[in-house]
């Protein structure tokens, strides 16, 4: 140890000088928070009130053992302003050198004359060649454990006295916090690395658990669990076998693409038993063998594996609680064994795959059950009613019959097909008549508004996404077209979608193939398509507002729902429906509908068709006080439209509807809005106002 300047204090310190310097002390102790950094400053502090040439710390490590030495040196290039530089040196074991006495004592040793004092002679031998005569060791220790020792050495016999000791002896327990800081972080820095190194392998155990869960075929596992697994443990081919439930054959057998082209083959007609991968199921651990273990293998395997230039392979056995699945195959082209970790690593990977491959095996068996059990179901739902109803279709007008005439035609076939008719016809009920009608009614028919769903949502409702497919994408969301397989596919409001995702559409009616955001996977979607609207979309087309080929893939099959006023005879029994219907609901007693009150319904226009006459039904049996349904007037005024107010029937529509706007001050939502009392969809009645050119007038 030696500070190289021979430094010399001219005059006792004062006590004002160290004072300060040990405030010094304690902000360089605050502000390093490594010892290579600390000493050199602490040198330059102490060396203005402490008489010394030389300063040196040695830190133990934790159990005390293969302490490291740390010497501060000067640069003597460096002119007038010397560089001070600290050196490491490793040491013995502190129990086989002098300093054992010191570090068990834990006091602070002066030493006055290094000729003189011979306690220590190997450390008053090595300050004497370097051309020190006195010297002071003390103990770096804090509240919890004893962390090192400090040293200072001077050229001047008797430099320490007891003040110095006192000074330094505060000086030392500064130092030791720092240094058992330094310690604290080191050990924290450590335990981060290990702490991260074991959450990376849990995390890729992770993403290897979520590739299976949504990838139920063995040849997309293997092509799932590869990446993951070749960053778990190092290997060049990777290859999964399935045992069948007697366990004397393979099942199923998916094999890394680069082997031999017959290897798949030859794996098929191998039995487990002539496999190491009998002897790895049978003690439920890993089995490694390298190329001298090859000679157990089927003659043919050996030549297939010599091909592929194998020469370790680690056999991972795949099982779960209830049975034995089969085996995971990792192997390489080198003779580095798979380490302990590896292979505890390739255990842990395998587990997860058997509970993985468990779980679509049974998925794979429940979903068999089920469509035998739609088709049994649907065989004998045919037996019982022997032909179609529509029981909740009112109505006996002939424009009516010949609706449920088409429905009965098309609905057993999968012809896409388009409804067409004004909005509040009931297109929902006859598109639910279809698929209650045909072959697909086991499985459900999910329906889908093309008008509700913002434009930049709209794919995601459709198609679905993947977690973090955008901001927001929190977890996996499976889209309505992929919950329609095997069903019926409902698309309202189909003339609403927007030109720019028209494209999308098409695509995925034609191909029966989507693509979640997020993912590059295609996933193939079998159902029956039946689409609706209220628009006209030759119309849109001509203004290519529409596409064209989206227009025709959808026009298969078209079924006009005739509006209500062009089946007025329908209306009595759909009164009478209605009110049976909601005087049950809301327990009241409506025994009667007067003549003059029926004769209203009749002679009105239905501008909002079935779902107005609903909805204007309701509020009469809310508002008839006795055992016959009245109207109120205030909401049903001028049941007959004048002549002079409508020359078209979209001018009388167009009426309407400013009536109702008028008599809400023009409130579209909510449940005093005009919507309501039309009996119409918020989205719906904007729909129409924009198609009809109606805007509020601007205040006078």
């Amino acid at each position: 140890m030696s500070a190289g300047t021979g430094t010399q204090i001219r005059g006792a310190a004062t006590g004002e000088a160290r004072y300060r310097a040990l405030l010094e002390v304690m902000d360089l102790v605050a502000l390093h928070s490594d010892i290579d950094g600390l000493l050199p400053d602490l040198t330059e502090a102490l060396r203005r009130v402490v008489d010394f040439d030389g300063l040196g710390v040695v830190v133990a490590a934790g159990d005390g053992r293969a302490p490291v030495k740390y010497s501060v040196t000067c640069d003597e290039a460096s002119g007038d302003a010397p560089r001070l530089r600290v050196l490491r040196t490793t040491m013995p074991p502190i129990h086989e050198t002098q300093l054992a006495a010191i570090w068990a004592a834990q006091a602070p040793v002066v030493v006055h004359d290094l000729e003189q004092d011979r306690r220590y002679p190997e450390i008053a031998d090595a300050m004497r060649q370097s051309g020190r005569l006195a010297a002071c060791l003390l103990p770096l220790t804090t509240t919890l454990r004893p962390v090192g020792l400090l040293a200072l050495a001077s050229s001047r016999r008797g430099a320490y006295d007891t003040a110095d000791l006192d000074f330094l002896q505060r000086v030392a327990s500064h130092v030791a916090i720092a240094i058992d800081n330094v310690r604290h972080h080191e050990e924290a820095r450590s335990y981060q690395k290990q702490v991260e190194a074991d959450r990376d392998h849990w995390r890729t155990l992770l993403a290897l658990n979520n590739a299976l869960v949504s990838t139920p075929d063995l040849a997309s596992v293997l092509a799932a669990i590869t990446p993951n697994l070749r960053g778990m443990i190092a290997h060049d081919y990777t290859s999964l076998s399935l045992v069948e439930d007697d366990g004397t054959t393979l099942a199923r057998t998916a094999y890394d693409p680069n082997l031999p082209k017959g290897l798949l083959a030859l794996l098929g007609t191998l039995k487990p038993g002539n496999t190491p991968l009998a002897s790895a199921l049978a003690s439920r651990r890993p089995l490694q063998l390298d190329s001298s273990s090859f000679a157990s293998f089927p003659e043919v395997l050996q030549e297939h594996v010599e091909a592929a230039q194998v020469k370790r392979v680690c056999f991972v056995p795949l099982f779960t609680p209830r049975r034995a699945l089969g085996g995971l195959v990792l192997s390489r082209c080198t003779d580095d064994a798979f380490t302990a970790e590896e292979v505890e690593r390739a255990a842990q990977a395998g587990a997860q795959i058997a509970i993985a491959l468990e779980n679509a095996l049974a998925f794979q068996e429940i979903a068999a059950l089920r469509d035998r059990l739609a088709l049994e179901n649907l065989y004998l739902e045919d037996q019982i009613r022997g032909k179609e109803h529509f029981e909740e279709i009112i109505g006996e007008s002939k424009a009516l019959q010949r609706v449920l005439a088409q429905v009965r035609s098309v609905a057993g076939t999968d012809s896409t097909v388009l409804l067409l008719g004004e909005t509040g016809t009931g297109k929902e009920l006859i598109a639910r008549a279809i698929h209650a009608t045909g072959a697909r009614s086991g499985r459900p028919m999910v329906t889908v508004n093309c008008a509700t769903s913002p434009a930049g949502l709209l794919e995601s409702e459709w198609f679905g996404h993947e977690k973090g497919a955008f901001t927001g994408a929190l977890t996996q969301k499976i889209g309505r077209f992929e919950l329609a397989h095997k069903g019926t596919l409902f698309l309202d409001e189909i003339g609403d979608v927007p030109l720019d995702l028209q494209a999308k559409l098409l695509r995925a009616l034609q191909e029966h193939e989507i693509e979640r955001l997020g993912s590059t996977r295609q996933i193939h979607v079998d159902f029956r398509l039946v689409a609706a609207t209220n628009r006209n979309l030759e119309e849109m087309v001509a203004q290519r507002e529409y596409r064209a080929d989206l227009f025709y893939r959808l026009n298969v099959f078209p079924i006009r729902i005739p509006p209500l006023r062009e089946r007025p005879e329908d209306i009595p029994p759909l009164v009478r429906y209605f009110v049976q219907r909601h005087a049950r609901a809301l327990r009241r007693s409506i025994e009667s509908v007067p003549r003059e009150t029926m004769d209203a319904l009749c002679r009105w226009q239905w501008p909002g068709n079935v779902r107005e006459l609903q909805n204007v039904i309701e509020r009469a049996v809310i508002l008839s006080p006795g055992p016959h349904l009245r109207l109120q007037a205030a909401d049903f005024q001028g049941a007959v439209p004048e002549a002079s107010t409508a020359t078209t029937l979209e001018d009388a529509e167009r009426a309407h509807i400013r009536r109702a706007l008028d008599d809400t001050g023009w409130v579209i939502g909510g449940p005093e809005g005009a919507a309501i009392r039309l009996g119409l969809k918020r989205t719906t009645l904007v729909s129409t106002m924009r198609r009809l050119g109606i805007v509020r007038p601007r205040p006078s």
